[in-house]
């Protein structure tokens, strides 16, 4: 098997999946983003968003945060220290798989 594909084959499966892999590149070029702001950039359903975040949350690419504005419930989400690690290592390795 070419070591590229081998790599490739390697790749970070939770990042990878689609939906995931938007919401960690929102996330890695912004400070934080609340739940809505998700919503709409991704253009996924509330359920999908939450289900997607929660995985990330798990594997601790991703915090959450929720908070209240008043009365009114306010979801935050960053990516942590691991969530930028795995992320840039993604890239690296999708921008070296790319290039052979």
């Amino acid at each position: 098997m070419n070591t590229s594909l081998r790599e490739v084959l390697d790749i970070d499966r939770t990042i990878h999946e689609p939906a995931r892999l938007a919401i960690i590149a929102i996330l890695w070029v912004v400070e934080s983003a609340d739940f809505l702001y998700l919503l709409n950039a991704t253009d996924l359903t509330r359920g999908n968003l939450s289900s997607h975040l929660n995985k990330l949350e798990e594997v601790g690419y991703v915090q959450i945060k929720k908070t209240f504005v008043g009365k009114v419930p306010r979801t935050v989400c960053c990516i942590t220290t691991a969530g930028t690690a795995a992320f840039e290592g993604y890239r690296s390795q999708m921008r070296d798989f790319l290039a052979e």
